[in-house]
């Protein structure tokens, strides 16, 4: 019997493994702006490029408090598509407008996402906003994170 158990626990842990490594992923970010007047700069941003995190990751002790800033230049992205958008508000204030068109534009690309054969997985979304007086600064941010089997 104990064989028998440690044969499914070996085979779902190979099953697992092999799942996870079926996928691929790829995010999908929405930044729009929610600075009063307009002002701001609102996008769809989508990379192009891939990155290795592990290329990038190191361990920090509490002894070590140096910072290799040539890895910050690798890390960047300069290959992505970038899709403008309306800001939320104008010198009228918030623009529903603009809302519906954003959406309008984010729902095309989620649909062409889909023909692509990405299936939407997860959505997370943060806001940044007004903190007070002399604060014009904020931005709604939304990351979609697609998967699709590795082709």
């Amino acid at each position: 019997m104990k064989k028998l158990v440690a044969v499914f626990v070996l085979l779902a842990v190979f099953t697992f493994d092999m799942n996870a490594q079926q996928y691929e992923v790829k995010v999908i970010t929405s930044v729009e702006s929610i600075v009063p007047s307009g002002l701001g700069r609102s996008r769809i941003i989508s990379a192009n490029a891939e990155r290795d995190y592990a290329e990038f990751t190191s361990e920090q002790t509490e002894d070590d408090n140096t910072r290799n800033k040539s890895k910050r230049k690798k890390i960047r992205v300069k290959d992505f598509e970038e899709t403008k958008l309306l800001n939320f508000y104008n010198i009228g204030g918030i623009r529903f407008q603009n809302i519906a068109s954003n959406d309008a534009l984010i729902t095309s690309k989620i649909n062409a996402m889909l023909a692509e054969g990405w299936d939407l997985a997860h959505v997370a979304s943060a806001v940044e906003s007004d903190a007070g007086e002399g604060d014009n600064q904020g931005i709604f941010i939304t990351r979609y994170i697609f998967k699709r089997m590795k082709q």
